[in-house]
């Protein structure tokens, strides 16, 4: 059992592709419904009424101030006492989406307060509609500043999904885990596990890097 050897673990190739596929399917719901989360939270804060703008700020503190792990055996393990019983993978989605969405609100929040009057005015101005000033003047210079933090945030996700396997979803971490139960060569699992996220990471940010060179291509104001 002495040295580093990955001839056992290499066996098992497809419960490791498996496992991969199987986060990033979850990686892409969760960035999808937690970005609808967001999106709908940031515009009830900025122009929701006073009371949506209290029930979203107090979602997010609480959201952003307590451990997602504890959050994931709230969905997991309390909604059954309520008669909601979930399977572990539909439970981590939607514990993920609701803590993902939180940090979306903050980060697309800022992005719109980013944007300074005069230049909504300046829109106004022109004489162009509602929903063309939100699209122009608003929404996409908001968008150039928020993505790096936005992008920055699914890249968290992306590894964060490995506390599912808590749960017993069977995510990548999962998937390693019980591995390396079968063949006890731990160093050897988690080391490869670890390079499969640091591939998985470095991918996505060459796409996020390609995608903001294509959709900001004009220059930025000082």
């Amino acid at each position: 059992m002495t040295g580093f050897n990955l001839s056992q673990i290499l066996h098992y190739q497809d419960l490791f592709l498996s496992g991969v596929l199987m986060t990033a399917l979850l990686s892409c719901i969760v960035m999808f419904f937690g970005s609808i989360i967001g999106i709908l939270g940031a515009v009830g804060v900025r122009w929701g009424p006073r009371p949506v703008q209290y029930a979203l700020r107090a979602y997010v503190e609480v959201i952003r101030n307590t451990p997602g792990l504890i959050q994931l055996f709230i969905v997991f393990f309390v909604l059954p006492s309520f008669e909601l019983r979930l399977p572990p993978f539909h439970a981590a989605a939607i514990a993920f989406s609701i803590y993902f969405g939180a940090y979306a609100i903050e980060i697309i929040r800022a992005g719109l307060d980013s944007i300074p009057r005069s230049q909504i005015e300046a829109g106004q101005c022109l004489g162009i509609t509602r929903w063309e000033v939100f699209r122009h003047v608003i929404c996409m210079p908001a968008l150039r500043n928020i993505y790096p933090a936005f992008t920055s945030q699914i890249v968290l996700l992306v590894l964060g999904t490995s506390i599912a396997s808590q749960i017993s979803a069977e995510e990548l971490f999962y998937m390693g885990s019980f591995v390396e139960s079968r063949t006890y060569r731990s160093f050897e699992v988690y080391t490869f596990v670890c390079a499969i996220y640091l591939v998985m990471v470095l991918i996505l940010k060459t796409v996020f890097a390609a995608g903001g060179r294509i959709l900001f291509r004009w220059p930025a104001h000082d």
